[in-house]
């Protein structure tokens, strides 16, 4: 006997089914979600070939001004909307919050912009399915078959993948298509990032908690893509960076940050040094030992304070 769909949180079960069900086998209920800002020209299509991989589709119109939310509930997606643009981790979060009412074996995210291929859903939830991983990448980068990423944003990418995880195991830890197991989701609820530094936030949450990441070989178009990026390269750069910086800052402060302190402040210690030996023999005040003195040592002092404090918020979000 063929398999069924299963009923989802919002669509339980009529008396008269649940003999039927219970004869035939369940399949896994897999959910899409789509954070889509300006997206019309694409939604509608993304929408539409999601749909055939996926048990419901879930998008998060992020302040849109334009027919992106018309248009993603003209072709049967349930939209889930922001008053204003928020960025891309809020919506990730609206979206996160949306699935778990349906109660699905594996949450899938996916871009508006046609970039993605939705035929490797399939192939990207099959690690979450077979409980061989609770955190699925699709990565640009694991084959040989590179896909038609501009050779900037391929340098950029390589930074920001090292500096998210430094292993090296993970290769593409900025690729927006993944997938989820349902006892991730709370862990990745826990981002603190609007932007598109969420990408890096989650990689670092479920590192943190002992997730399993597995990345899936999966292929991009850039080519033939109207808008390929809502932001500035340099901008978009930006916010990741910020989000890194946030992550490592908290993560690691004794490497990070204590010991650049300790640093300038030895370098403070020894301009005051030379400023008061240069002062002894010729009495001359030298302005720029001066200014090395109370500079290293100031900021020393307010990295160290920096440090410090942020090692305690770790332990106590480590402890709660």
């Amino acid at each position: 006997m063929s398999p069924v769909k299963r009923k989802t949180a919002v669509e339980p079960l009529a008396a008269t089914e649940v003999t039927e069900v219970a004869a035939e086998t369940v399949r896994p209920l897999i959910v899409a979600c789509i954070p889509a800002y300006n997206e019309e020209k694409s939604i509608g299509s993304v929408v539409l070939d999601v749909r055939k991989y996926v048990d419901d589709v879930l998008v998060c119109d992020d302040g849109s001004s334009d027919h992106t939310k018309a248009i993603a509930e003209a072709v049967g997606a349930i939209v889930v909307s922001h008053e204003v643009n928020r960025g891309k981790g809020w919506a990730t979060r609206t979206l996160m919050k949306s699935a778990q009412k349906y109660q699905p074996d594996a949450t899938v995210f996916i871009d508006a912009d046609g970039q993605h291929d939705p035929s490797n859903i399939p192939m990207l939830v099959e690690p979450i399915l077979s409980g061989e991983a609770d955190f699925v990448i699709g990565s640009r980068f694991i084959t040989k078959r590179h896909s038609d990423v501009p050779f900037y944003r391929r340098m950029g990418l390589w930074v920001f993948d090292r500096s998210t995880d430094a292993s090296g195991k993970i290769r593409d830890t900025q690729s927006g298509y993944r997938a989820f197991s349902p006892k991730v989701v709370d862990t990745l609820l826990e981002s603190e990032a609007n932007g598109f530094g969420i990408e890096s936030e989650q990689i670092s949450l479920a590192n943190q908690d002992g997730f399993r990441i597995k990345e899936v070989p999966i292929y991009i178009k850039y080519d033939g893509v109207s808008r390929p990026s809502k932001k500035n390269p340099l901008l978009h750069g930006v916010d990741i960076a910020s989000t890194l910086v946030r992550l490592v800052a908290e993560e690691r402060p004794l490497i990070y940050l204590g010991i650049p302190a300790v640093v300038m402040t030895l370098i403070g210690l020894l301009s005051g040094v030379l400023l008061m030996v240069v002062y002894n023999d010729s009495k001359y005040f030298s302005i720029p030992y001066a200014l090395g003195t109370v500079g290293g040592v100031g900021l020393g002092t307010f990295m160290g304070t920096a440090t410090l404090i942020l090692y305690a918020i770790s332990k106590l979000k480590k402890r709660a």
